[in-house]
């Protein structure tokens, strides 16, 4: 008899993660390594705006002159399920609602990203293929980058999610009480991920405060009012 067709659920995940020219470079080498390590994620569409790869540049110290170790240089490794796309290839496989992909992550997503979004103008890929996600009805996290927010901004944040879209700002969490930068980055991601779908056994999860702890909590704060 011939092979049953795999089901939509046994089958790897295909993931969009854009990069543009926000600050939190190191937001998207944490998530491209996380992708990468997942053996749930079978491919990787990986689209850097001219505006991320300057950023690149500029906070991981990335050599942007060549294109084709990018991913590499991004992931600090291998990337086999890596397939790097130009933001100019509006003709590309992702840029059409007919290829399927599970999900899009634009990490870290500036503000003029967002209005592009936000307002349905694709003139980049990244924009394409964000819109392609909402009008096809797939996951879209914006992880916006900026602050203070104008009244522009947030409104183009409900507009957005009006549409579909998961505004997700990078605002790191410390209740996991985190011993370093890379650990603040991992939650962040982690938190992401689990929006996709994709949850991490290292993401820290809040179960309640437990009695000792408020206990101890409750002693040292006595002990400050007294000092």
């Amino acid at each position: 008899m011939p092979a049953m067709p795999r089901t939509r659920g046994s089958e790897k995940q295909s993931i969009v993660l854009g990069v543009t020219g926000a600050s939190g470079a190191i937001f998207a080498r944490r998530m491209r390594q996380m992708l990468e390590a997942d053996t749930r994620v079978g491919k990787i569409h990986l689209v850097i705006s001219g505006s991320g790869l300057k950023v690149l540049r500029e906070e991981l110290a990335i050599d942007v002159a060549k294109s084709a170790e990018i991913p590499a240089l991004l992931a600090a490794g291998r990337t086999p399920k890596t397939a790097y796309l130009l933001d100019s290839d509006v003709g590309a496989s992702i840029a059409s609602g007919s290829y399927r992909v599970d999900g899009m992550v634009i990490i870290p997503c500036s503000t003029g990203c967002l209005a592009q979004v936000a307002h349905g103008i694709s003139s980049t890929l990244i924009e394409r293929a964000a819109d392609v996600c909402l009008k096809e009805g797939r996951k879209l996290i914006l992880a916006i980058r900026d602050a203070p927010f104008s009244r522009v901004h947030l409104e183009n944040m409900l507009r957005a999610q009006a549409a579909g879209a998961d505004i997700f700002p990078i605002i790191p969490a410390f209740y996991h009480r985190p011993q370093s930068i890379d650990d603040l980055v991992t939650q962040f991601c982690c938190r992401v991920l689990a929006h996709l779908g994709l949850e991490q056994r290292q993401q820290f999860r809040w179960s309640g405060e437990s009695p000792s702890r408020r206990g101890k909590t409750h002693h040292q704060d006595t002990e400050t009012q007294r000092d």
